[in-house]
Order: structure tokens, then sequence, then C-alpha cells
């Protein structure tokens, strides 16, 4: 007999649902057509990888020297660990030693690693909603308790509903920025006011709550913006991440942690996460990829295409007479239901179903009312899907 509990979960209809919706774009397209449906289901970027990422690919596929596809330190290959830390080192304006950092299965591994390590049975991590409706099961897999809190109107962090949700269980705050489903980037005072919160705590009880700053999206940002820096601002912050979104590589699983060097215990911590890494199955994050991103990190990027189709969806949902939050990075928009739908946002994107639509309901987002449109598909698609929209809007 299988877990209950994971068949309870398997069985929820909010369970998986980007992928159901992923799933059943294929099926219709096959029956439609590929230009008659309009799937905004899944963040599965579509934009090729850069040139130098597949000169790297062909330069390692080509390399036969002995044990070229053989184990490594758990940690990952030094050379990759140095080329990651000066990534990290870039991104938080202070020098990161590589051995602070642990490669990973993309950004989910680290996270799972990173949980597996800080959580003792019945802490809690703090996720300011929306979020994205994985780390639900990434923090129970290790015996945590999700605590969702609001955002503001703007879906800024509200650092007053965050000190209200801090208690002595509280391991970490897990954020993450730009956000997926918003696209919202939380500014540099947003997150030293939560910082003020979190010392506070910490002054007051003794544990002070780790930042976890999932960052898969911090190279896609517009108009100048910038993802904050933490690790110069709070002592126990780690960051996780991967090159799924920013070189569009989400198959090839390769991410990494850093763990901030002025943390105490920074150096079991990094010890924890290189050994929840090989227990939890992955004992490595993948050889191949490992090399091929030490020499191709830093390739060159350009987002604009992004930039551009988020301005096209936002013109398709003014024309359609949707309400909406404007990005200010990664590839999603936020979109409210219309009001005759009381918030339920999941019979509204049923109903876009029979205009071929396909987007993903808030309400997985811990945004009910509201659902997410992935914009990192063609244009024509975005273009096309002008009409739909607003006839599914209009009918009944």
């Amino acid at each position: 007999m299988i877990s209950q509990k994971i068949k309870a979960l398997v069985e929820s209809p909010s369970s998986g649902v980007i992928r159901k919706m992923f799933e059943e774009g294929a099926i219709l397209k096959a029956k439609y057509g590929e230009d008659k449906v309009f799937d905004f289901s899944i963040g599965n970027p579509d934009l090729d990888p850069p040139q130098e990422v597949v000169e790297a690919i062909a330069k390692v596929a080509a390399n036969e020297t002995h044990l070229c596809h053989g184990y490594m330190p758990n940690a990952g290959y030094p050379e990759t660990r140095k080329a990651m830390a000066r990534k990290t080192s870039l991104e938080q304006g202070m020098e990161i030693p590589f051995e602070n950092v642990v490669m990973e299965v993309g950004a989910a591994g680290a996270l799972n690693a990173t949980m597996k390590a800080l959580l003792n049975e019945g802490d809690e991590v703090i996720v300011p909603c929306p979020y994205f409706t994985e780390y639900d099961h990434y923090i129970h897999n290790h015996g945590g308790e999700i605590i969702r809190v609001k955002t503001k109107e703007d879906f800024g962090l509200d650092p007053e509903i965050i000190k209200a949700a801090l208690n002595e269980k509280t391991a970490a705050l897990l954020i993450n920025s730009p956000n997926n489903p918003t696209g919202r980037i939380y500014s540099d005072e947003e997150i030293l006011s939560v910082i003020d919160v979190l010392n506070e705590h910490g002054k007051k009880t003794g544990r002070y709550p780790y930042i976890i700053c999932d960052e898969p999206y911090r190279a896609i940002v517009y108009g100048g913006k910038k993802v904050s820096a933490v690790f110069p601002k709070y002592d126990n912050a780690v960051v996780v991440t991967s090159f799924a979104k920013n070189l569009s590589l989400p198959g090839e699983r390769i991410g990494y942690v850093a763990v901030n060097p002025n943390c105490k215990e920074a150096k079991d911590l990094v010890a924890a996460i290189i050994f929840t890494t090989r227990t939890l199955g992955y004992v490595n994050a993948p050889a191949f990829f490992q090399k091929v991103i030490a020499q191709s990190w830093d390739a060159e990027c350009d987002y604009s295409l992004y930039e551009k189709r988020r301005n096209e969806i936002c013109e398709v949902m003014d024309y359609a007479g949707l309400k909406y939050c404007v990005p200010e990075g990664a590839f999603y928009l936020f979109v409210k239901a219309p009001d005759k739908y009381n918030d339920d946002d999941m019979a509204f994107v049923n109903h876009l179903k029979r205009y071929n639509i396909l987007c993903a309901p808030g309400s997985g987002f811990g945004g009910k009312g509201w659902f997410r449109i992935a914009y990192c598909c063609s244009e024509s698609t975005i273009l096309n899907s002008k009409e739909a929209f607003k006839k599914a809007v209009e009918e009944e």
C-alpha cells in the first residue's frame, strides 16, 4: 500500500496543477493545432541558451579523459565551486569563499538539501504569499510547517505581519525575488525592514531565523531594477539558485547553495548541506553540467525579449479588461480573476480552457482570486490570444 499522505496529495485538486495544465496543453495542441492553443501554464523558458553555453557543452562532451564521468566530492568540483563563489561574490558585493558553496540538483534540490539541514521536527518556515507552489512540499518533506503570511496590496513584504508570525519554532524566512508568480522584486528598504524584525526577535529569543533567498530569476529584471544583496545585511542568510531560467537550462538540473561566510555556524551548515545532498539521494550535482557551468556561467544574455513580451501580454490584459500586477522581473504575470467569479480562480481558469487558454490558478500559489500567466512563450501565442481572452471575460 502506498503512503496515504502522498496519495492524498496526488489526488488533491491543487496538487501539481501547473504540470497538469502543461500536459493538457500538449493534448489540446495535438487536437486543435499549436497555433489554436494559448499555453501560458509553465515557466519553461523558450529562449535558447547563449552560444557560450552551447560551445561549453560541445567542449565538455568531447572530453575523453579517464574518469571524466566519475564521482567527485559531494559538494561538487572545486573549480565549479570557485566559479559559483565568484558569481555570488559579484552579486552580494562581498567575498564568498568557495568552501561555502555546495553544487546542487537545481534550485529545488538546493532548497530540499537546505531545509533538511536546517529543520527540526515541527520547525516553521515563514513564506510571504503568493509563493512558488512547491514550497509546501519542500518544507513538509523535512518535518517543517509552512507559515503563510500576507503581503501588501502591491505584493511587497509586510514586516509587521512577519513579526506577528515569529515564534520560538521559526527556523527561516523563505523569500523569492523576483517573485514567482508576481514578478515582484523586494527592495533594499523592504529587506532591511524585515531584517530589523528578525534581529529584534533574535535578541529576545536567542534564535535568529535564517533568510533563505531563492533566486533563479535574479538576472531577469526590467527597467534597471536590482535584486537586493542580503549577505551584507544579515549574517544568517543562504542563497539557493540555479541556471534553469537565466541560461534556459531547466531540464539540466544544475544549481547551488551559497552560505553567508559571516554566519556563525557557516561551517556546520555547509557540512550539513553536503551531508543532506548525499543522503537525499542526489549524491552530487550532475558532473557534466558542473563542468559546463564552470566555463559559461557569465555568458552574456539578452532578456529584452521577455520585457517585450511582458509589455505585449499586459496590452492583451488591458484589452480584455483584466487587472494585474506589473512584473519587475522574471516572466510571470499575476492577474486578478473577474469580479463575477468571486475569487474562484479555479473556476475562471477552467472557463479559460473553453477558449484554449491554459493558465495556472492562483490558489496553488497562495493567491486566491488570481491566476498566473507564464509569458516565456512565443510572441504569436501572446498576440493571438487577444480575442480569446476578450471573449472569455465577456462570455459566461
